[in-house]
């Protein structure tokens, strides 16, 4: 299987730069796996799509403002990109650093308010960085830090970013990126569905950078996928079992949500690192249904939904949705895949 097999086309005038000016204003296009029709409503409408007797698993992960702008001591920019904690207490982490001249071990790189980056190593393209002083780090992280929009927005983060790049059930602090099919609902829409009898259950999995960094190889068996973090409570795996037994359907509100329920399915592990790599051909063993958003051409989520719809039948929605004017990826329209 190669990365040119997943390829579309897509202007670039249907990438979302911002949100809908209201949450939940949203189109969906339907989608059925066996055969393939293809629908569209709205967010609000969403709810008639559910059944009671169904589970939907939400990622319930927050955005940590991981972009940090600073100098190093002798006076040259660099900008911060936090990837994951590596250790606490003491604040070290997995970087990204942008600099005119790559740091040194040792090196301290000046950040506001008195805090300081101290560079401790670098493996594989990342630097391990520990922060100084360490005391209050979450509270100064969110007064100083940027949200982490991903590369294809082309704008810096503005003020609206700060809610709207977030679920309105977003809980544990640690992702880089958000679950974005989470996105487009609100409150009474989860209200809405719950009332018509449908459960619902939070895990949680980090999102990493690996949800938006290319594919490099195109023999796709040479890819090795990043790992996340993710743990899954004993409720929410025994409400998935539960809803298979009854014969219901579990509902994935996300790919995020997917992947930690099929990883932990294949490891056995409620907790831990996903790495999983679903292509088409993969058989799930959790997920019934999906809802998402589109995926970038040639990414490992639009491998991951080829997968699970069925590769032609994918492309050819995606190939109405671009002739439909949806709007694309993070701040895009989304897809319900039943």
């Amino acid at each position: 299987m190669f990365l040119s097999d997943f390829d579309y086309e897509l202007p670039p005038e249907l990438i979302a730069q911002h949100p809908p000016e209201v949450r939940g204003a949203s189109r969906v296009m339907t989608l059925g796996r066996r055969c393939g029709t293809i629908g569209e409503s709205v967010i609000g409408d969403l709810p008639g799509c559910f059944r009671p007797g169904d589970l939907l698993v939400l990622n319930d992960t927050r955005v940590i403002p991981a972009r940090l702008f600073g100098q190093k001591e002798s006076g040259g920019k660099v900008e911060i990109f936090l990837v994951r904690r590596l250790r606490a207490p003491g604040e070290v982490w997995e970087c990204l650093i942008k600099a005119s001249k790559a740091p040194q071990g040792g090196c301290r790189i000046l950040l506001p308010e008195g805090m300081a980056a101290v560079v401790l190593a670098r493996e594989e393209g990342h630097w391990q960085v520990e922060f100084d002083p360490c005391e209050d780090f979450t509270s100064w992280l969110e007064r100083v830090g940027k949200m982490p929009l991903p590369p294809y927005i082309k704008r810096e983060p503005e003020g609206e970013d700060r809610e709207r790049y977030q679920t309105v059930f977003a809980k544990e602090k640690g992702a880089v990126a958000a679950p974005t099919a989470g996105l487009h609902f609100t409150e009474a829409v989860l209200a809405e569905i719950a009332a018509r009898g449908v459960r619902l259950a939070p895990l949680t999995l980090h999102v990493g950078l690996g949800t938006f960094m290319p594919v490099r190889v195109e023999a796709l068996s040479e890819h090795k996928m990043h790992r996340e973090s993710y743990r899954i409570p004993e409720e929410t795996a025994a409400a998935v079992r539960e809803t298979k037994e009854r014969g219901g359907r579990v509902i994935a509100l996300g790919t995020t949500a997917l992947r930690a329920l099929e990883h932990a399915a294949v490891s056995g592990e409620l907790h831990g690192e996903a790495d999983i790599f679903i292509l088409p051909g993969y058989r799930f063993r959790s997920v019934d249904a999906l809802i998402t958003n589109f995926h970038l051409p040639k990414s490992t989520l639009l491998m991951l939904v080829c997968a699970f719809a069925g590769k032609e039948s994918l492309l050819n929605a995606y190939r109405e949705a671009v002739a439909r004017k949806f709007r694309f990826f993070s701040y895009g329209d989304a897809m319900f895949i039943s």
